[in-house]
């Protein structure tokens, strides 16, 4: 991306995409909470056809202030990291988390159950980041992926039924959409489809 002929750093556009998809959720959860919190029933319903809304709009909606401070400085920190070693690649991994994440709760949550937040993103992208690494076989992603893992590493046992009213089914699938995106998205991706398919990939 230029401005006036000049290149933007890709970790400058990063900061900007996160820092604005942050702000949007600040934005919407002012509006909910203005609205008396109407807007949290859009939320993943799982397998119900209203339900289905909630895979696109179930990130931005939180369930209070708490809720959306305790997710917006790991949000800002994991989605920039994400972002940085490529923009494009980055959103395209978002993308994954964001469907696979979506989905999976709506198929396999709980019935009679309401999913919202944006925790499916930041376990997403731990993962994402984690793996990224080992899939491409880059050493400086490895090493951050490491270090990643060992700052926010313990965040990783919410994939397990715990605290009643946290999504644990929302940060599993969360997860496994990270782990997904990371082959999906990979520098890599040509070489594993060759390794594993007959013939031209």
């Amino acid at each position: 991306m230029e401005i006036r002929g000049r290149e933007i750093p890709v970790w400058v556009q990063a900061a900007a995409v996160i820092g604005v998809f942050t702000a949007v959720l600040w934005l919407v959860e002012g509006i909910d909470a203005a609205m008396g919190h109407e807007l949290d029933q859009y939320g993943v319903q799982p397998r119900s056809d209203e339900g289905l809304l909630g895979i696109l709009f179930a990130p931005f909606l939180h369930g209070g202030w708490d809720h959306l401070s305790a997710n917006s400085g790991p949000l800002l920190v994991l989605g920039f990291l994400a972002l940085a070693a490529g923009l494009l690649r980055g959103l395209a991994a978002t993308a994954v988390i964001w469907v696979v994440g979506g989905v999976g709760v709506w198929l396999l949550a709980g019935s009679n159950t309401n999913h919202i937040g944006a925790s499916g993103l930041v376990f997403g992208f731990l993962v994402y980041v984690v793996v990224r690494g080992i899939v491409n076989r880059k050493l400086w992603e490895i090493v951050l992926g490491a270090v990643v893992l060992f700052i926010y590493g313990g965040v990783l046992w919410g994939v397990l039924p715990g605290q009643p009213g946290v999504s644990w089914q929302g940060h599993l699938f969360g997860a496994v959409g990270g782990a997904i995106a990371a082959v999906v998205v990979s520098h890599r991706r040509g070489e594993v489809l060759r390794s594993v398919l007959p013939g031209d990939a």
